[in-house]
């Protein structure tokens, strides 16, 4: 299976946006699907729950799915997958994630968004680290662009190495410009590659990125 796990720092890091980047990125080359396997915090309709991530990861493949297959578990309540799940008693295991994350052929390169950071609870007594190593998919991590991201960073690169999983890139989302000078911080800290995106370089980022995801 060719793809892509996405993972982040935390919440609210931008994690779904950087993935719709990187997938209208890869369109140009492969025949690209999204996978959201879980998502809380989902919008009530009268039509039903719509998972917000999960839509805009679709919407963002030029092969559109229903969005069933994209999002299996959808919840309403703002909690980690493990207590929405868990609380409306819903048995969610590591071996239907992974199915939920599967594409429908072995051709399609999947795009995988996880919830929250790889040490986030998905499931009952499943983190999303827990996913990704069962996925076996070549991980990116976005990290939000702000004092704290050096820290924010580094723990996350650990997690990820300290469960063998093959890092691609860490991104660097700088939603609001500002003079921290992360990237260069935390590239002297590791030889993981450090990759900014901000609104005026997105033709260089998804040059970049496809780069790095070909020699992955």
């Amino acid at each position: 299976m060719k793809g892509l796990f996405i993972s982040g720092s935390g919440t609210d890091v931008g994690k779904t946006f950087i993935a719709c980047c990187l997938i209208q990125a890869l369109n140009s080359k492969y025949r690209v699907v999204a996978r959201k396997p879980i998502e809380s915090d989902c919008i009530k309709t009268p039509q039903g729950l719509i998972p917000k991530d999960a839509v805009l990861l679709n919407d963002a493949c030029s092969y559109p799915e229903p969005i069933e297959a994209v999002c299996t578990y959808q919840f309403e309540a703002c909690v980690s997958g493990e207590k929405a799940s868990t609380d409306q008693g819903v048995e969610v295991t590591l071996d239907s994630l992974v199915i939920a994350s599967y594409p429908p052929k072995t051709t399609d390169f999947v795009v995988v968004e996880g919830a929250g950071g790889l040490y986030s609870p998905v499931a009952a007594q499943l983190l999303n680290v827990d996913l990704a190593v069962a996925l076996d998919l070549p991980v990116v991590i976005v990290v939000k662009d702000e004092l704290g991201a050096i820290n924010q960073a580094l723990l996350s690169i650990h997690a990820a190495k300290a469960h063998n999983l093959n890092i691609i890139m860490l991104v660097l989302n700088q939603m609001s410009v500002n003079s921290l000078d992360n990237a260069q911080a935390i590239q002297a800290y590791t030889n993981t590659k450090v990759v900014v995106f901000h609104k005026d370089n997105q033709d260089e980022f998804a040059k970049t990125a496809l780069a790095l995801i070909e020699q992955s």
